[in-house]
């Protein structure tokens, strides 16, 4: 069984001095190590070179995005099984052996994910992953700990490990083969949801992703791009619309395309009544661009669904946005 920790990096030094040291200390020494430089122009191998030699480097001649990154790199990292994880997390003791028997003791198991906290509010989850991904029925991630914008307390409440719909790319861990196999993330995506849309391919190829709180990480979160911002909004809105053209079923894309574009919309018009006229931009540009990606996405559509042999039974059969609005802001009172 050979694991190899990767983590991709882009002009992350300050990230990698405050955290490679948890995951130099906290990861068994058989386990491999791997930075995957994404062309940083800092001194981030370097520095990585000089404190920690045992470490391993691959140098990528410029920023090809978490998606093409990753899968420029894994090619050149010879393990049967990846830890993908970002630079600004803190590891806990003991961390990957709930996570490589999870998927030893169970052969279905295409990626499993540790529970996330916040490196900041460490008694809270991290909005990234929480305890486990879902999507609803019109494509909005939400996650057993974090529904929308309202994070909740870790009380232990989801310490059970459970099939799910998505594993964050903070911290995912999965098997060599089914990634190469399904050929990795969606170059195309460069970063955001390429995670989510690697597991739906997953779930259609007939695997399970899941959840395993034994393990517990702490993400600080916002690394790339912040929260606020408008490219980032773009990348999620466009590369949601492509995942889901991509592998729902035909039922699904049929109500996606008919109320998704609405409550887009209203979420565009509510930036701008509200002044964020670069989230409001970003929010046409995002369908302007999904469009004109129609034909490209229609042959991977063609591919994906004619070789899938199951359909995902962990979409929610709702709105999550209509349930928020009416006060259901807590996973345990929504699944």
């Amino acid at each position: 069984m050979r694991t190899a920790v990767v983590i991709l990096n882009w002009n992350g030094r300050q990230h990698l001095e405050r955290f490679l040291g948890s995951v130099v200390r906290n990861t068994p020494a058989e386990i491999a190590i791997v930075v995957a430089d994404n062309g940083s122009t800092d001194d981030s191998v370097e520095y990585v070179q000089t404190s920690y030699p045992t470490v391993g480097i691959i140098r990528l001649e410029q920023n090809y995005g978490f998606a093409e990154g990753y899968n420029r790199a894994l090619k050149e990292v010879d393990a049967d099984y990846y830890i993908l994880l970002n630079s600004d997390v803190e590891v806990t003791p003991d961390w990957t052996t709930p996570l490589l028997q999870r998927l030893e003791h169970n052969e279905q198991c295409g990626a499993v994910a540790p529970k996330l906290l916040s490196y900041t509010e460490r008694d809270k989850f991290e909005y990234a992953g929480a305890a486990g991904g879902y999507i609803d029925y019109l494509g909005y991630p939400f996650c057993r700990g974090r529904i929308l914008s309202t994070i909740e307390q870790d009380k232990g409440q989801y310490d059970d490990a459970r099939e799910v719909f998505w594993a964050s790319g903070a911290a995912f861990c999965c098997r060599a083969e089914i990634f190469h196999a399904l050929g990795g993330f969606d170059d195309d995506f460069f970063a955001h949801m390429e995670e989510i849309d690697l597991c739906w391919r997953m779930q259609l190829a007939g695997y399970k992703i899941m959840v395993e709180p034994k393990s517990t990480v702490y993400h600080l979160g916002g690394g790339s791009l912040p929260n606020n911002s408008a490219h980032k909004l773009y990348l999620n809105y466009r590369n949601n619309l492509s995942m889901l053209m991509k592998c729902a079923p035909t039922s699904q894309r049929i109500v996606v395309a008919v109320l998704r574009p609405m409550a887009d919309m209203l979420s565009a018009m509510v930036y701008l009544c509200t002044g964020k006229l670069s989230l409001f931009k970003a929010t046409f540009k995002a369908y302007r661009d999904f469009f004109r990606l129609h034909g490209p996405l229609s042959v991977k559509r063609k591919a994906i669904r004619s070789a899938a042999c199951c359909e995902s039974r962990h979409i929610y059969r709702g709105s999550i946005i209509a349930r928020y609005a009416f006060g259901w802001r807590k996973f345990g009172k929504i699944l």
